[in-house]
């Protein structure tokens, strides 16, 4: 074997002499904590005695890692400083040495290797006893015992007087800064049906601590094997973990997307393409008719706007969050569906069995040592990429009003057991929603028609109403595409699993070219990673001339006491749509014409969920909060009559004479009896007998 302590004081004496004078300093000055040397296998120790350090180290890390500390304390430095107790830790494995969670074989045992995934689980970092300190209880003689397990290993009897009764003197043993972490393999590398596997990685020394839930990682460190128990039996199966020698945190977004010199060309190409818009949204679930619009919000969303981070410290999303309602069979899942396989990173869950744990984050109790550990999420799991819930209306309440510092602060605070962590949830939201009497009713808000708050609709840059109107050419050619996909489906089935030469494979491949996206989804993949990796488009002046024209002509019709049609939440989603429009063509700047191209999305938008049926006008606050400022003032006038007419009677005031007075103020019969209705469920009046009302007083 080359390795030895003089060959890795060599090593470290040519390639490494000024970060061992960092350390020594470091020493000096009382610093304890950062006591290791990073070693870098690619640049210095594949080349060093033409790789075989390199290679002794994947095959029998143990004693190679065990001499390189052992030469690290031997090298010179210039403060004369001894380095007892530093760590070698090695970098940038190649990518042969890289193994998939779920390649982990018997062969990796006992060996040097890197894996990467994300942070799943984390523990809280506590001492670990590595040499433990005893006195005999007799004849009071200090005995030391080195660990390894899990339990405390006591002596088997006193040398001095044969006894075996010992005490543990905890504040004199040695012990470690600890540390369990689990990793699990990215989300978006899984094809369908795989369920996500998972390693635990033990961490000890200034190493522990580094990471949170959600971080993406390559874990470099030797693989363990320990026989599983049954009681006091060892069974044959055996568990592994990686005992972490070094943590490297991936921040740079999409950084698994390899690129090559032909990818970039044929994105370059893409990206000049005069339909290149008409030809995303035909990429977009295909299959799917129609919902032009919804597609191209759908693509704006998968590129997203620019995250800005402002002198003062202000942080603004760019990730822009849509939300989908509509009935029953409209193909919302299956839009979602779809976003899932084409964007670079998402995570899908659906409301119904998903709770505030699964959707943000939580600190549980460690099944092996009972330690808390914080457990991340899947807005977490999703960070820099984009979430994808479904039935969202489906969720608790309680559960739900988790994503309300998501969406906006794009963060996850977790305050439970001790434990107070901000995790980091940068995801952009695609939620769906079915109404909760079956269908849309497009004469009802739709506050009233699914059960999300007005704060958490308000957080969606554009909401949809997908409705299933009989339309009878609409409806003749959405019948021929949904049989002619049938059809097709069944002849290739048919001609996979039967062998006949009824149907000729020229003639189905021409007809499945119909149902093809136009750009093949792999390629899409790389073309949204690409654009978020170094795109950054900038505001032109006619661009912001336009958006501030835009605002104005809604916000310009509002005079005092008329509603309010858009607020300054919805010119930030205009914006941030605009940059990603600039983006999706590879652009850096963002024109008149991008402005225009999402004016006609957040308008349609709008127009769907904020138009007062009784005014015609557009109506922001009732889109939220299911009551416009018509109701409104029809709601002050009639409050107004009760609180007159409870005067002159002890059994409240008669509806018949509220309706009578509602109508001299012009508001009819019917409408005046709902809103009574409605005042009356919120708590606003009460009947002390059947067709009389009081208003509550809240003092």
């Amino acid at each position: 074997m080359l390795s030895s302590p003089e060959i890795w004081r060599e090593f470290f004496e040519t390639y490494y002499r000024d970060e061992i004078n960092k350390l020594a300093s470091r020493i000096l000055s009382g610093d304890g904590k950062n006591r290791s040397i990073y070693v870098n296998y690619l640049n210095d120790l594949a080349i060093y005695k033409e790789g075989r350090l390199g290679e002794e180290l994947v095959e029998h890390p143990d004693i190679v890692l065990k001499h390189a500390d052992e030469g690290l304390r031997l090298a010179e430095n210039i403060h004369g400083v001894e380095l007892d107790g530093c760590r070698t830790r090695v970098v940038n494995l190649p990518s042969l040495k890289k193994v998939l969670i779920r390649d982990l074989r018997s062969d990796h045992i006992a060996k040097f290797i890197a894996i990467e995934g994300i942070v799943r689980k984390v523990t809280e970092v506590r001492p670990r006893i590595v040499t433990a300190v005893f006195i005999c209880g007799i004849c009071g003689k200090r005995i030391e015992v080195e660990q390894e397990d899990v339990t405390v290993k006591y002596p088997y009897e006193c040398k001095a007087c044969k006894s075996k009764r010992f005490i543990l003197v905890p504040e004199e043993c040695k012990s470690v800064d600890s540390q369990r972490i689990k990793i699990q393999e990215y989300p978006e590398n899984l094809r369908g049906g795989e369920q996500p596997q998972s390693i635990d990685v033990y961490l000890e020394g200034d190493v522990a601590g580094k990471v949170n839930p959600g971080d993406r990682v390559i874990i470099n460190g030797i693989v363990r094997a320990k026989p599983r128990a049954a009681g006091s039996k060892k069974l044959l199966h055996m568990d592994i973990h990686i005992e972490g020698n070094s943590i490297e945190v991936l921040q740079q977004e999409y950084e698994e997307f390899e690129i090559t010199e032909e990818d970039r060309e044929e994105i370059m190409r893409l990206g000049e393409d005069p339909e290149l818009y008409t030809k995303i949204v035909k990429s977009i679930a295909p299959t799917i008719y129609g919902y032009d619009d919804i597609k191209l919000a759908i693509a704006l969303q998968l590129f997203g706007g620019i995250p800005k981070k402002l002198p003062d410290g202000t942080e603004i999303r760019g990730d822009i969050h849509i939300l989908l309602v509509g009935d029953p069979g409209v193909a919302k899942s299956q839009l979602l569906r779809y976003v899932h396989r084409v964007a670079p990173r998402s995570v899908y869950t659906t409301g119904k069995g998903t709770t505030t744990a699964g959707l943000t984050a939580t600190a549980v109790r460690d099944e092996v040592d009972g330690r808390w550990t914080l457990e991340a999420g899947a807005l977490v799991l999703a960070d820099k990429g984009i979430a994808l819930v479904d039935e969202i209306d489906k969720m608790r309440s309680e559960d739900r009003s988790a994503l309300h510092e998501a969406m906006e602060q794009q963060t996850v605070t977790v305050a439970k057991a001790g434990i107070n962590a901000i995790l980091r949830a940068r995801c952009a939201l695609l939620g769906a929603a079915n109404p909760k009497y079956g269908r849309f009713d497009r004469y009802l808000p739709i506050a009233e028609q699914i059960e999300l708050s007005p704060t958490l609709l308000s957080r969606f840059d554009l909401i949809f109403v997908m409705t299933d109107d009989p339309d009878e050419e609409r409806d003749a050619i959405l019948a021929k595409h949904v049989l002619d996909t049938h059809q097709l489906g069944e002849k290739l089935e048919r001609m996979k699993n039967v062998a006949t030469s009824e149907y000729a494979r020229e003639a189905l491949e021409i007809e499945a070219k119909r149902v093809e996206p136009v750009i093949d989804p792999e390629l899409l993949r790389k073309y949204i990673a690409y654009a978020k990796r170094t795109v950054f488009p900038v505001l032109t002046e006619e661009a912001k001339e336009r958006i501030i024209e835009f605002y104005l002509s809604l916000r310009g019709r509002v005079k005092e006491n008329s509603p309010v049609p858009i607020t300054a939440r919805q010119l930030e989603a205009l914006i941030r749509l605009a940059e990603a429009s600039a983006r999706l063509r590879l652009s850096d700047r963002i024109t008149v014409e991008d402005v225009d191209r999402v004016i006609s999305i957040v308008r349609r938008s709008l127009e769907q969920i904020a138009v007062d049926p009784e005014t015609g006008q557009i109506d922001i606050d009732y889109a939220y909060s299911g009551t416009s400022k018509s109701q409104r003032d029809k709601i002050v006038v009639i409050k107004r009559i009760v609180e007159e007419l409870e005067k002159s009677t002890d059994k409240g005031a008669p509806e018949e004479m509220i309706l009578e007075r509602a109508e001299e103020h012009g508001i009819d019969r019917e409408k005046s009896r709902e809103i009574l209705y409605k005042m009356k469920q919120r708590g606003e009046l009460y009947c002390p007998k059947p067709n009389h009302y009081r208003v509550v007083h809240n003092d």
